[in-house]
Order: structure tokens, then sequence, then C-alpha cells
């Protein structure tokens, strides 16, 4: 039967049962609070039915409690669509024809808006479409740390800063939430390499754990009101993050007061015993789980299933820590699965693509435009336009590992490109280069074929040709979602393009002074050409508007406002991780664990390049507009401030170009005189203005004791030292325009 039809004619007799007999159940009963609905649940399940829906029974669902009309629970992956379906115990397609869904732009694309609007945009219509898919938990956002530039799964995180991560994954959440389909944050914590995912034990102190890696789980919390978590794969402390008792039981539950659920990451529980007492509450996708083995109930065999409920049996395990799990569990069911009256959502409708585009339009980042080259003008005697690349043609939503979607539609950027420049220009085509032509993840394929048997020196040379008779050449590289590249479950080999794309753009350059390259990633990449290429626009996983969204950037529809997440080094070696010989970490002589030790502390992204003065090749914050912003001097409504107190800074921010745009004005926080090391300037504030030409607006953004905080681990509390402190305000990390120094009485 269809699921929705069941939960339509299941919330039917709820509601004529209420009708009928006064005396329903308090589980059954909407109107009553959540926590008396729970409680009386429980009350009434054995300790088999407990057992039960603390675990898996097929790839993506765990069990309801059929006796008491209590559904199952669905989950589906994101965090940029929602999964096609697959089988019930394999990772195999399913073959439905009616699971094609929108891909949102990649969750860097949506930090990079510095727009919390368009996180709750992203929020509400991704939810509608997992609520019309019948899917109660949406396995993202994600928001572990941009550490180093070669984890493969960067392209599913919020970039390097805490607080930026902290304000976007909030409303996200929200929008979400606001469809009774719940976020599974992830993956909690530490979770910032993908080589060796599953073996490294991450060695970080604690300050550094609270004040770069912990901030955006708090926030998904404390502000977010996320109902669940998601553990991660790799250990600390010698515990894998599914079952470890200090970040689940002591920071998560009893700091944070979390009331969700602990959900495993799929193949992250590795103890029965662990998994009891350590805070995990939802076991999915074990590998022991018996299928290869042929085992009939191969979801009884998992740690949480029979192996628990035998030891409760004999007296090994008591039920309180049972109890509890199952408590969250039936909060998450209520809050989700046994909401009747959340609707039915939408699914692929225009409305969804307009937000995808809309999102994307905003993130794309303008990194450099020389002598104006952009926005392309197509005004007077027809234009000729070359396209060069593989990823102008390339289909970017398959591939990358779990959030691999299968879409309705992807416009590529060649056609977005030849769809927007209409009858003004003609746009021709040339490969450029060849990478991965392959199409297909889990059974799921592109349907491209993509293969080009020509050398390197060929591909280049055609493009060249063309290019010497091109108005505007268009160069669209960068990554892809192949295994070695953004992509889960393994790492990237070098910050360099792939594929020999610089020779490509080399010659490019010599051949043609207006190039513009497009760089297609969810990573940095070096850039060794960059000063001999006047346009350079980062444009991300776009998703299913992809093409549309560069091409608004190309031809000037849209005024690029998107701002960098992460840095852009120049080299490999002037990121912490890497200068600190810090990855990928040491392998024990006595076992498959590799000991990764975070040496670079806080100073991670912007906070190592500005504390030890290392010229980035684009900054955090950085990105260009079509106009041009003009600011003016910084104030404040006080000098001095207690803890108990905000301070407010106002900087008027004046549009003094001839075309409408948006600014991001950002608010560092330094402490220059501390007892303990600290980064030169930390993020603490931002907000985004659009302004239309000639137009001056006051920026005002406000901060109390928070920002001016850092971690006391042997206190185990955050403190701020009474002192001089210093406001910068800039457009970037690297481009300040005015300072306030204050006092903390």
């Amino acid at each position: 039967m269809n699921r929705l039809i069941a939960l339509t004619i299941t919330a039917s007799l709820c509601i004529a049962a209420k009708a009928a007999d006064r005396d329903l159940p308090v589980y059954r009963d909407a109107s009553r609070p959540l926590e008396e609905r729970v409680e009386d649940a429980l009350s009434r399940m054995t300790v088999q039915e407990k057992i039960n829906i603390i675990h898996a029974q097929s790839k993506f669902s765990s069990r309801g409690v059929p006796r008491l009309g209590i559904p199952d629970l669905w989950c589906t992956d994101g965090p940029h669509g929602i999964r096609p379906e697959v089988l019930w115990d394999q990772w195999e397609q399913a073959a439905w024809s009616n699971d094609s869904c929108v891909a949102f732009p990649a969750l860097t694309c949506l930090a990079a808006t510095w727009n919390p609007d368009m996180s709750r945009l992203y929020g509400t219509s991704i939810g509608q479409e997992a609520r019309y898919r019948g899917k109660d938990v949406l396995l993202g956002p994600g928001v572990n740390i941009y550490r180093t530039p070669l984890n493969g799964r960067n392209f599913e995180y919020m970039g390097e800063d805490p607080y930026l991560a902290s304000r976007m994954v909030v409303p996200y959440i929200q929008g979400v939430q606001q469809n009774g389909v719940a976020v599974s944050v992830k993956h909690y914590a530490l979770n910032n390499n993908e080589v060796n995912r599953h073996t490294t034990n991450v060695i970080v102190d604690d300050r550094t754990l609270h004040e770069i890696y912990l901030p955006a789980f708090k926030a998904a919390v404390k502000d977010g009101g996320a109902w669940t978590i998601m553990g991660s794969y790799n250990l600390y402390k010698d515990q894998h993050g599914c079952h470890n008792s200090y970040l689940l039981n002591d920071i998560l539950k009893k700091e944070w007061g979390f009331d969700g659920a602990v959900v495993s990451d799929w193949g992250g529980v590795h103890d029965t015993d662990q998994a009891i007492t350590n805070g995990l509450d939802l076991e999915f996708g074990t590998w022991t789980d018996g299928l290869h083995a042929g085992a009939s109930n191969a979801y009884d065999n998992y740690f949480l299933a029979k192996p628990y409920l035998d030891r409760i049996s004999k007296g090994q395990a008591g039920t309180d820590e049972l109890d509890d799990k199952a408590r969250r569990v039936l909060r998450l069911i209520f809050r989700t699965a046994m909401d009747y009256t959340k609707g039915e959502g939408e699914m692929c409708s225009e409305a969804h693509y307009d937000a995808a585009r809309r999102i994307g339009d905003e993130g794309i980042v303008l990194l450099r435009n020389k002598k104006r080259v952009l926005p392309l003008r197509l005004d007077g005697p027809k234009k000729k336009i070359l396209v060069v690349g593989e990823n102008a043609i390339k289909m970017m939503t398959v591939g990358g590992g779990s959030s691999s979607l299968k879409v309705q539609r992807e416009v590529s950027p060649l056609d977005g490109i030849r769809v927007a420049a209409g009858n003004t220009a003609d746009v021709l085509y040339a490969r450029g280069y060849v990478g991965d032509v392959t199409g297909e993840y889990n059974g799921v394929t592109t349907g491209q074929d993509l293969t080009d048997n020509r050398t390197p020196d060929e591909l280049i040379a055609e493009a060249v040709a063309l290019a010497a008779g091109a108005d505007y050449v268009i160069f669209v590289g960068g990554l892809n979602k192949s295994a070695g590249q953004d992509c889960e479950d393994s790492d990237r080999r070098e910050l360099g393009l792939p594929y020999g794309q610089d020779a490509v753009i080399e010659a490019l350059a010599r051949a043609n002074r207006n190039l513009v390259v497009v760089n297609v990633s969810g990573n940095a990449v070096a850039m060794p050409w960059v000063d001999k290429v006047p346009a350079v626009i980062q444009a991300w996983f776009l998703g299913s508007e992809a093409g549309n969204s560069i091409a608004d950037v190309l031809f000037g529809k849209v005024n690029p406002s998107g701002r960098l997440p992460m840095t852009f080094p120049v080299a490999l070696a002037d990121n912490s991780a890497h200068a600190a010989g810090a990855y990928p970490g040491l392998k024990r002589a006595d076992s498959n664990i590799v000991d990764l030790e975070y040496k670079e502390g806080i100073l991670v992204g912007y906070r190592w390049h500005d504390t030890r003065k290392i010229k980035p090749l684009f900054a955090f914050g950085h990105g260009l507009s079509y106009t041009d912003f003009t600011y003016g001097k910084v104030t404040a409504d006080r000098r001095e401030m207690t803890v108990a107190d905000t301070i407010t800074f106002t900087v008027p921010v004046t549009n003094s170009g001839a075309v409408a745009g948006a600014e991001v004005v950002q608010l560092y926080i330094s402490d220059p005189k501390c007892s303990v090391s600290r980064p030169a300037k930390e993020l603490k504030g931002f907000a985004k203005v659009f302004l239309q030409p000639g137009e001056t607006r006051n920026v005002s953004i406000s901060v109390g004791k928070d920002a001016l905080c850092y971690f006391d681990a042997d206190r185990h509390d955050w403190v701020a030292e009474p002192g001089e402190f210093i406001a910068s305000v800039g457009a970037a990390s690297d481009n300040i325009k005015s300072t306030f120094r204050f006092n903390l009485r």
C-alpha cells in the first residue's frame, strides 16, 4: 500500500476513534503534550518491541510498533536532494519511475550565499520533497569543518568557520522540520577527512574541539532544535563517534540538553556494550548484518538487536538505557511519522527549481574580474562565444557518494549559456580535456557517453584554434564527483586540477585575452595561471539549475554576491593541517588504527593565514561584484561593556557603482592582549545588504560576551578576559575597511 494512503487511513481512523471514544489512548491523542504521549506509548511496549524500534529493519527504515499502530520510520539520504529508492536489503536501485528529484546546490554553495534566508528557503524546499516521498528523516545537513582542501566530502559541508556554519545551519534545520521531517545533522564529530575514515582516531585538545569543531553542532541542537544527530565513523579518545561517551553522553545530551535521537552512520557501530551505554539510540547499516552470510534474521543480528536482548535476559544489562533509547525514538516518530497534520508536500515543482536557481545564483563567487571582462556584453554585432571543458557538459548530480541523486532534469553549463545567449551569439564547444567519462552510482546512470579518444595535444589544438576567432572564451572545468576528487570515502590526491587542465587554461589564455575560467568544485584548487586569466568564477556543484545559474552570472542577469566560506591557499603547504604535518595521520604498529593529531589547534583556515601572515590565493569571505561598494568608518554604541552587555557596531555602506548589488559586511573580533594564544581575528558577525546604485545604508551588527570568549579547557567553560578588544569590519578576512577599539570591564 502506498505509504501516504496508509498514513491518511491511519489518521482518519484516529479521528474517528476520538470522536467515538473519549477514552482514546494518550499516545494516539495528538492534542496531548508530546511527552505524555511518549511516556504512555513506552509504558505499553514490551522489551522486545523496544528493542525492535532502535535498529534498522531495512537499508533505510526502522520498525514501528504495529500492535499499537505506531508506524515505521523512513530515512533518506540528503542533504542536496531526496535519494532514489533502493531495494529493501541492498544498495541497488528499486527501479521506480517516480523517484526523481530536484537537486539543490551543494552546501558549500549555500554557505557561500552568506544569507540565512537562502538557508531557510533551502530547508523548506527540500523538506517538502522529503515529505512528499514519505520520508521521516533527512540525513543531513553536514557541518563538519573544512580543515584540509583534500577532504573529499567538503562539498557537503558549510566551510571552515564555526560561526558561519552555525548561522547557516539553523534556518536549514527549521525549514526542513516545519514539514514534519527530521534532520540528522552530521557527522558528529571530527569527521574532517575521508581517507581512513573508519579507522582514524582524532587527537585534539579540548579547546580546539569546543572552539572549532563543535559550535555548529551546538547551534543545530540549541538554536535549531534538531531532532536527530548522526554519529561519525572516526574515533575520538579511542571510541567510535557513533558510541562515544564523551561526545554523546557528556556533551550532546547532558551539556546541550539534546532530547532527540542519536542515529548511527551506516556501518558506524562496532560494539554492543558501547552502543548500550555510550549514547547511541538508533542503529542503521551495520556491516555485520548477516546478509552476506545469508542469515534470514539479518537485522536481528545488529549490535542493538538480539545481542542486546540476550544481555538483558541474562541480567548482564539493565533496561534503563533501553527505555531512554526507545523514548527518544518514540519522540522522533511522534514528531515525524505520526504527525498527520503536515500535509502531502510537493516534488519537482517549479517553485523548487526556482529555489535551486536562486540559491545557485546567490552562492556563485566572482573571484577575479580584471578589466571588467564580466558580465559578458552581447550588444553590437553578433558575437562568437567558445565554451571549453568537460565540466560544461558532464552531469554532476550523479556520483560523489551518498549525496548522489536521480534528477528529473539537470541543465548543463553549455546549455545554460546557449539559452541565455539566444540569437545574440554563436556558441561553439570544444572538449579541451577528457576526465572521467563514466556516469553511474548505485545503479543511477547519467545516460551520457563522454568517450573521446583524442590525445591531449589534439584536444588543446582544437580549442586554441577556435579560441583565436572567438570574442569570449569560457573554460568550464574543475573537479567532479569521482573517487579521488569531491567524493565520499576518498580524499583528493592533490590541490591542483586533474586531467591536465592547467595546460588547457594556459593555452587558451595565450590564444584569447577575454578568457573566463568557471571552476566547478566543492573545494579550493590551485591556480598557477591565475595572473594570466582576467576572470575567474567559483561555481560549486549547483544541482538541477547549474547551467542557468552560471549563465545568470556570466551575462549579468544576476550580480554575483557569493563570498568564499573557505580559504583558497596558494599551495597545499600553506594550509595549516599540511604545514603542521598533521594529515593523514600515523598508523599504529599493533592495529589498523590511524592516529591523527590536529597539531594546528584552533588555527584553521583564515585563522592560520591571518595569524601567520600567509597570503592566500583567495581569502575567506572574498567575493567581487559587478558594482562597487564604499565603506564609511565603523562606530559603536559604547566603548566599554560588561559581560551582561551587548555592543552594536554600525558602518555606512554605499553602492558607489552603476548597478544594484549585494555586499556582505563582515565583523571580526580580535583580543590582542590575552593570557592564551588567540587568532589574529575571528568572524563574529555578518550581514548581507542589498543596495541600489547610489544608495547608502547603515549596517548594524551586535555582539555579546560570546563573541569575546575563548574556551578554557581546565575550567571547562567559556572565558572572556577583561581588557581591550578590536572590532574589524570589512569585505573579507584580508580586506578590512575600518576598526574600532573597545573595552570589556
